[in-house]
């Protein structure tokens, strides 16, 4: 089974803005997948799973806000006996324009910190992952900009990267992380 797991906050007032970028990804993905997000409490999440050729492919949207996603990851890669080989991490990028993604098969938190918390709960920096660019950062505070909805002149940037990222997601699913890198990145 494999496990992509979309990293955003819950909430109306967050639904919207760059920082949720790895929920709008997953989500798009379930529905063009045709699957619809159901909650558990118990592994603090939304979950929704479908098949992708012979594999199951299981989507997650921690319930737990940003700086604790990893805690959600752990309950569901605990129960679902899930290694960290079989996850890949959708979520937003400062350092890279909007429009922009990149594939990584492991790296540090980069100062993120959804990442930072997936990396302390599961114990390993070694899990693959697609970042999403929503820069440039205006000369304001990251976590005031990471919070604010993209612009209306954004939008079709907006749609395009959503698409590419699902496009890059499938491919990783069909081939490996360096044949990956080497197409989207």
């Amino acid at each position: 089974m494999k496990l992509i797991i979309g990293l955003g906050n819950v909430g109306d007032k967050y639904c919207f803005t760059r920082h949720n970028i790895g929920f709008m990804t997953v989500d798009k993905l379930a529905l063009e997948k045709n699957v619809q997000f159901r909650e558990n409490i118990k592994l603090k999440c939304f979950i929704t799973k479908f098949k992708y050729a012979s594999d199951d492919v299981m989507l997650i949207k921690p319930t737990t806000f940003m700086n604790l996603s990893g805690s959600s990851l752990k309950l569901v890669m605990d129960y679902y006996k899930i290694h960290s080989d079989d996850i890949l991490v959708v979520y937003d990028d400062l350092s890279l324009d909007l429009g922009r993604i990149r594939f990584r098969p492991s790296g540090s938190d980069g100062g993120h910190n959804g990442i930072k918390s997936i990396i302390k709960s599961i114990g390993t920096q070694s899990f693959a992952r697609l970042k999403i660019g929503i820069g440039p950062q205006p000369p304001i505070p990251s976590e005031h900009f990471v919070l604010q909805n993209f612009d209306k002149s954004q939008l079709d940037d907006l749609k395009h990267v959503l698409k590419k990222s699902i496009e890059g997601i499938e491919f990783y699913l069909d081939n490996d992380m360096q044949a990956t890198q080497n197409r989207f990145n």
